[in-house]
């Protein structure tokens, strides 16, 4: 089960192609296949979000096909899923244990019953209880939805005279959440971020690899670039944080994409996210390490156990191209081919209007595209991503 358009297949068209390489694959998806076509034998089409629509597709595909799983690497349709493979008698983890995974505030009562380091959180449904919640926290704060992703609406408030327009931005973001439309306010986190991309077989949780991020500037949390290093010395110290995570929050089966700070270097857990990390980081992973992610989670959706052997250490680097402020997007181009430029990808078109999160928007209203490049250390691969976005052609007319 998958979202479509171009967004998916520039994001999610490796799972896709990985998966259908060992697989018969039949997907619901809320439009018509286009690009999908060539790695799929059937579809029927759903919005995810109707259950009853959902449940007589997921019928229709098993009354025509064995069916062995289910498995969506869509943030939103974790808990979808679940019902769905429930229903259909398929292995899953219980809808109840995704949809806690999905809502932050259950999650973190989870991490804080099974003593698992989390940041001091404090739900708000209104401006004056979100202001108790930060002066009971301690400026600054960071202002969430409880159940959204890709840092949709998330913020940080330094302080009191802020705290009414960081509400307002996280509301706003808050409004479309189907497990919890709540407003968390929470500590800040200060450290260097990172996420453990985990897989979980049978309650046994195998930490694959680390992923080193770059956020962009604050009061926003947009992650610019990622980094995966097979030889990441960080990997031993985060591993056992992060199968503590995910134990508490009951999950059994599937790919984790774990995401925590490094508070004076000691890991502390912002979210676990039951699905393939987006921003091709399951493809970084695959090209530092030669683990295959999405081929981890359609076996596991299947119940069988993962091949997760590492067959290559070396590092990967991802650079998410974004523009300088909100317009519309005059020239997008790449000059140069450098034989360590894995694939150049671009999400708008010339005339596209852009719009930056402080003017409203969000990853998908704003990212231009992204470079993939790759190297022996991961020194050597952001190095090189460097040198590609130097190459790099963006102009924007402002707003």
């Amino acid at each position: 089960m998958t979202t479509s358009g171009p967004e998916a297949q520039a994001y999610r068209g490796y799972c896709l192609e990985s998966v259908a390489a060992s697989y018969d694959i039949v997907l619901i998806t809320p439009g018509e296949p286009t690009w999908e076509k060539e790695f799929i034998s059937d579809f029927e089409i759903a919005d995810p979000d109707d259950a009853e629509a959902l449940a007589q597709a997921g019928q229709a595909l098993a009354d025509r096909h064995q069916l062995a799983g289910l498995v969506t690497w869509t943030e939103w349709y974790l808990t979808q899923t679940a019902r769905l493979a429930r229903r259909l008698g398929l292995p899953t983890n219980s809808p109840e244990v995704m949809e806690g995974a999905r809502n932050k505030a259950t999650a973190r009562t989870l991490f804080a019953r099974h003593g698992v380091p989390s940041a001091s959180s404090m739900t708000a449904r209104t401006l004056l209880e979100a202001a108790l919640a930060a002066e009971t926290i301690g400026y600054p704060v960071v202002l969430k939805p409880a159940a959204r992703a890709a840092s949709i609406g998330v913020i940080r408030v330094d302080s009191a005279e802020e705290l009414p327009d960081g509400f307002e931005f996280a509301s706003a973001g808050a409004r479309d959440g189907i497990e919890s439309t709540h407003v968390l306010v929470e500590e800040f986190l200060d450290g260097p971020e990172v996420s453990v991309e985990c897989v979980t077989y049978s309650g046994h949780t195998t930490a694959v690899a680390v992923t080193r991020k770059t956020l962009g500037d604050p009061p926003f949390f947009e992650e610019v670039a990622h980094c995966v290093d097979a030889a990441d010395p960080l990997l031993d110290q985060v591993a056992p944080v992060a199968a503590a995570a995910v134990k508490a929050l009951g999950i059994n089966d599937g790919v984790q994409h774990v995401e925590m700070r490094l508070v004076n270097g000691r890991p502390c857990l912002i979210e676990v996210n039951g699905r393939v990390g987006g921003d091709m980081i399951g493809h970084l992973v695959s090209l530092a390490t030669g683990v295959d992610l999405s081929r981890a989670a359609a076996d596991v959706a299947c119940g069988l156990a993962p091949d997760l052997t590492p067959t290559r250490s070396r590092a990967a680097a991802i650079r998410l191209v974004y523009p300088a402020y909100s317009g519309t997007l005059t020239e997008r181009r790449l000059d140069g081919n450098f034989p360590w430029l894995e694939r150049v990808s671009f999400q708008r078109e010339v005339g596209d209007r852009l719009v930056l999160p402080q003017d409203g928007g969000d990853m998908y209203t704003a990212r231009i595209g992204y470079l993939i490049t790759t190297g022996a250390s991961a020194a050597e691969a952001q190095a090189r991503s460097a040198e590609a976005y130097r190459h790099l052609a963006v102009q924007v007319t402002p707003a």
